[in-house]
């Protein structure tokens, strides 16, 4: 397996706690589409675009994980937000491990994983520009409905905006 996630091969697999510390790996979802949300308690952008990530995959058997991925940010801070915003299955990379194996740059930046293990779509969640323009184009409900279909999304990569991944250094 790549030691980096690359669009048409199988993603990487992983091992996160979540916030309650309950271990989660990727390898135990076969069968199941798998959103990784990465994600940020500060970044303006990810609390815009949670509501929008959550309703796409309202009502299906697709798994949210959202991917508390910046330095800094504390573990009561990460439960809070989580709380008020209603986020399910947060899990902990405080040191960007998963980060870095999935080449995520920002908050919010979507990787969608499909029943295979394949992963088929990475980038923004939508059309949003720079300025707060509206958005206009869900690439993730458009990738998920493609991937339901059998069909490759279309795109398959777009710009992730937002927040810089705030690291660890050294």
């Amino acid at each position: 397996m790549d030691p980096v996630a690359r669009l048409g091969a199988p993603a990487p697999g992983f091992e996160l706690p979540d916030i309650n510390g309950k271990v989660h790996r990727l390898p135990d979802r076969p069968g199941q589409i798998v959103v990784l949300n990465f994600w940020s308690v500060e970044c303006p952008w990810s609390a815009r675009a949670d509501p929008q990530v959550m309703a796409a995959v309202q009502g299906s058997t697709t798994d949210l994980w959202t991917i508390a991925c910046c330095s800094g940010e504390s573990l009561e801070d990460i439960r809070r937000v989580a709380q008020e915003r209603g986020l399910k299955t947060v899990l902990l990379d405080p040191n960007q491990a998963v980060a870095d194996l999935y080449q995520a740059s920002a908050t919010p930046h979507i990787f969608l994983i499909d029943t295979d293990g394949v992963l088929r779509y990475r980038g923004a969640p939508d059309d949003t520009g720079l300025g707060s323009r509206p958005a206009t184009r869900s690439y993730l409900e458009q990738a998920l409905t493609a991937l339901k279909a059998g069909r490759w999304p279309d795109p398959a990569e777009t710009p992730a905006l937002g927040c810089a991944i705030v690291r660890r250094l050294g």
